[in-house]
């Protein structure tokens, strides 16, 4: 828990509170996450848990992941809208447990782990980020968005390990570009806030819950498609 929360701060706790937005384009920024979110989270649901071929247990941690992906939303609008160390924390803790989340899901589901397994991936997660969160800061210009950069580099990761399955590397490879390319925005807006005064944070925001709700229909395809192999091999 220790090693979560800290995580946590290097992440988000460090962004300065009441940076030089307007509070209207702040409240803006926090619509877009919200909407975003929703429309990822509607978008899951409705393309991928109606589908009733997947296993019980990948629906049902796809619902979970769902169900997280609306308290980011929530969180992120908190802190948009009323930044301080208490909305910072609501912001974080989300985005951290659908990670948590979802490396379980793969490890076990995806890489074909036992559960025990999986939770040592999820626990393995922590040092990962710890180590190389500091050497992502090195890169010049990077700045907070080296906190997430562990992230597309452990999906990245994933997707090679499953490039003998083609559909499901390339939907994770997919995710993981998603995700740099909202980074890429995320890390822009300070620079260019003087040329653009509405910013570039807002796309961040849009592309990130995309790829969130795009990385829980590669779950549930792969799920799907082991579904029904199982079922034409029985057959």
């Amino acid at each position: 828990i220790v090693a979560a929360v800290m995580w946590a701060r290097t992440v988000g706790l460090a962004r300065p509170v009441g940076l030089a937005r307007p509070v209207g384009l702040a409240r803006a920024v926090g619509l877009a996450r919200m909407v975003g979110l929703a429309r990822a989270a509607g978008m899951a649901r409705r393309v991928g848990l109606a589908r009733t071929a997947g296993p019980a247990r990948t629906v049902g941690l796809a619902r979970a992941m769902c169900a997280v992906l609306g308290l980011i939303g929530v969180g992120s609008y908190l802190f948009h809208t009323h930044a301080n160390r208490l909305t910072g924390v609501f912001d974080v803790v989300p985005i951290l447990g659908f990670i948590l989340l979802y490396v379980f899901a793969a490890s076990r589901d995806v890489l074909g782990l036992r559960s025990w397994q999986a939770g040592l991936c999820v626990i393995a997660f922590i040092p990962y980020a710890a180590a190389t969160v500091p050497l992502w800061g090195m890169v010049p210009g990077l700045g907070s968005s080296a906190g997430y950069m562990p992230v597309p580099v452990l999906i990245l990761f994933y997707a090679w390990l499953m490039r003998a399955d083609r559909a499901t590397s390339r939907g994770l490879a997919i995710g993981a570009g998603l995700l740099i390319v909202s980074l890429a925005f995320r890390t822009l807006d300070a620079p260019l806030c003087a040329a653009v005064p509405v910013g570039t944070h807002f796309i961040w925001h849009l592309l990130n819950a995309a790829m969130l709700g795009w990385m829980i229909e590669v779950y549930l395809r792969h799920g799907v498609a082991g579904s029904l192999a199982a079922g034409g091999a029985r057959g």
